[in-house]
């Protein structure tokens, strides 16, 4: 009896989990023909054959429908693949899908509420909150710090090809590293408001802490991350059981410390975490005054506006979400300036020209006016981030039930969402000519491709919050070293990703360019 009853149990779930999967099918919506019993519309991602970008862009290249059903592990999920309706969500229906559907505890995991994560009225109250933080006077103002960073990198290059020389190797650099470590630093001293150099100093605890946050992190910790996006409920169990990123706990710690710091001794930096401490200390961001960086402190630690696990969990955000941005998108474009020398010279021509007329010299230092004179290397940045979107896709969850335009289908609430952003972008009916790389197709006078599927930091309300500092960091990087290095033209090689964890788009092999150092 005890066999059968095993038996039965056994053909029951099977049954059960089949009737599951045939969810779509049954609405009638397109689908997966047989989705894996454990892991869905991800079996591909499970067996380490594609990361979880390249594997919904695959589903997406696969079909022609506008809604594809598909189970991100056992969660159903739809799949839109039309510009118009993604615009429709992100936009005019963000009531009905206001939310990203993804695991947030704030009682028992503190570190998980932030903006990416929070829901409903905190999202928008805490949106509203840190939305002046980037606007173009607290940007003008962190520049400064930025050219730093932006300085060391220029800085080491060349240090670099001078022992290559030496070696009499062929001057040639993996870029994407060196960006990386470019990109920490620049998170490192604008939003944690830290002291480092990572170039001289790779072991400096934040850089290592990086390391581990994007490389090391543990097999829990990654099941962990991918339970966060595809599985909330089991996030949460495991969140109430104890699961903790120490990484992400460490960084709290520095963050405490770094404004106890400047809190006990007056310190002001003109840094992000400055605006953050004002915002704890006095409710709001300060307009773009010259003289209103300095804290107004409050009288005790109750009537703080925001607490330090707040501060923490956003800079922890913006950490993971401008650190590889960055470094992707300035390595991208380097890489796609080394196989496209018309691209190159125009780009490189006008920076020439931009330094000279803010009086910088080929090696001076560069300003903000400078960079938002460079009209023609922000084109190159969009090309980059069409062709390699920092985020390959985008999640919503249907908050309000909603009737799809044109059709009798209507997604229920609770009914995840994905946008695979990498297949809008490289779909030649969005985008002429997906694989070449253009950037002329946003020119003003061009528009040869449709605004509608160009989704590189989201849409609507939730979009990225910090997207002028992210572009204002990639252009510092891409100006400086257009202005100091030449770059050896190379026949071109499309970019093959690895599998990774993280849903990011990681070269397999690396990026290697030649570089050469101009003369003054």
């Amino acid at each position: 009896m005890f066999i059968i009853s095993i038996i039965i149990v056994l053909a029951a779930s099977y049954v059960l989990i089949k009737r599951h999967y045939s969810k779509w099918k049954l609405l009638g919506i397109p689908s997966d023909e047989e989705p894996s019993i454990f892991f869905g519309s991800l079996d591909k991602v499970s067996r380490q054959e594609l990361p979880l970008g390249l594997a919904l862009a695959e589903i997406y290249q696969r079909f022609e429908h506008k809604l594809v059903g598909i189970f991100l592990l056992f969660k159903p999920t739809i799949l839109v693949r039309d510009a118009e309706l993604t615009r429709q969500i992100m936009t005019n229906a963000f009531e009905s899908f206001h939310d990203r559907g993804i695991y947030v505890d704030e009682e028992y995991n503190p570190m998980s509420a932030n903006l990416l994560s929070l829901k409903g009225q905190k999202w928008r109250a805490l949106r509203a909150k840190l939305t002046p933080s980037f606007s173009s006077g607290k940007l003008k103002a962190m520049f400064e710090t930025v050219d730093d960073v932006a300085q060391r990198l220029i800085d080491h290059m060349s240090r670099q090809l001078e022992e290559e020389q030496k070696e009499a190797q062929r001057n040639t650099l993996e870029i994407k590293s060196l960006l990386i470590t470019y990109a920490v630093d620049i998170v490192g001293s604008v939003i944690f408001g830290l002291d480092i150099d990572s170039f001289t100093n790779p072991e400096n605890e934040f850089h290592r802490l990086s390391n581990r946050v994007f490389y090391q992190s543990s097999l829990l910790q990654k099941v962990l991350g991918i339970m966060s996006f595809a599985c909330p409920p089991v996030a949460f169990i495991l969140g109430r059981l104890g699961v903790r990123d120490p990484v992400i706990y460490r960084l709290r710690d520095i963050v405490q410390q770094t404004i106890e710091h400047r809190e006990k001794n007056g310190v002001m930096r003109k840094d992000l975490l400055q605006l953050l401490i004002q915002l704890r200390n006095t409710g709001e961001i300060s307009e773009d005054n010259e003289q209103l960086w300095n804290v107004i402190k409050t009288s005790g630690e109750s009537l703080k506006s925001i607490s330090i696990d707040i501060i923490a969990s956003n800079a922890f955000l913006f950490y993971m979400a401008g650190s590889e941005t960055t470094a992707a998108t300035t390595s991208y474009t380097i890489y796609e300036l080394s196989m496209n020398p018309r691209v190159l010279q125009k780009a490189q021509e006008e920076v020439d020209k931009a330094m000279e007329k803010h009086g910088l010299g080929v090696n001076g230092r560069l300003t903000y006016e400078a960079i938002q004179d460079m009209a023609y290397l922000d084109l190159c940045v969009m090309e980059t981030l069409r062709k390699y979107p920092a985020a390959p896709f985008l999640n919503r969850e249907c908050t309000l039930d909603y009737q799809v335009p044109d059709t009798k289908f209507t997604i229920k609430k609770g009914t995840g969402i994905i946008v695979s952003v990498f297949g809008l972008h490289r779909d030649p009916e969005y985008f002429p000519k997906p694989m070449d790389y253009i950037p002329e197709r946003f020119a003003k006078d061009s528009n040869d491709y449709n605004p509608m599927a160009y989704l590189p930091f989201g849409q609507g309300p939730r979009q990225c919050i910090a997207q002028r500092m992210g572009i204002v960091n990639v252009k510092t990087a891409l100006a400086k070293i257009l202005a100091n290095f030449n770059i050896k033209t190379i026949p071109r090689k499309e970019v093959e990703f690895k599998f990774h964890t993280a849903p990011v788009l990681v070269p397999k092999d690396g990026l290697n360019v030649s570089f050469s150092k101009r003369k003054k």
